[in-house]
């Protein structure tokens, strides 16, 4: 399970270190891919490979599943976790996740999620005040 905020910089070539936290449990090959927000997800490859196959298991005769596997899965890449500790993402990520130096990178249980830190805030800012209210939501007892 992956858990915390951390506040990193995505160097000139794309690269984005990822906290060694987070490494113990990812493994070296990843998933990075575009996420449901406007930010990336990612995956270790084992879990990655069990959301594909309930992917696999939506009729692909229904629009809908169609669309979601294609814009979900077009966007995915894997990478290896290098020496250093971190990962390339592809310009089409980053332009579709808004990435340009600062990011926020979250662990969110079974996925990392990767933000650029303006929209992690925008978002994480309107949304705080609501804690209440979703939590009311969820039929979960913590």
């Amino acid at each position: 399970m992956f858990i915390g905020e951390y506040h990193y910089t995505i160097d000139e070539k794309g690269r984005l270190f990822i906290p060694s936290e987070m490494r113990r449990d990812l493994g070296m090959t990843v998933i990075v891919t575009r996420g449901i927000e406007k930010c990336l997800y990612l995956y270790p490859e084992a879990a990655w490979n069990g959301i594909t196959e309930k992917l696999a298991s939506l009729s692909f005769t229904k629009k809908t599943n169609r669309e979601f596997n294609r814009l979900f899965l077009s966007g995915a890449y894997r990478r290896e976790i290098d020496a250093k500790g971190r990962i390339n993402i592809e310009s089409l990520l980053l332009d579709y996740s808004g990435l340009t130096k600062e990011c926020v990178i979250l662990g969110v249980g079974e996925r990392i999620e990767i933000w650029d830190k303006a929209e992690w805030e925008r978002y994480y800012a309107e949304r705080r005040e609501l804690l209440e209210d979703i939590s009311e939501e969820i039929d979960f007892d913590l």
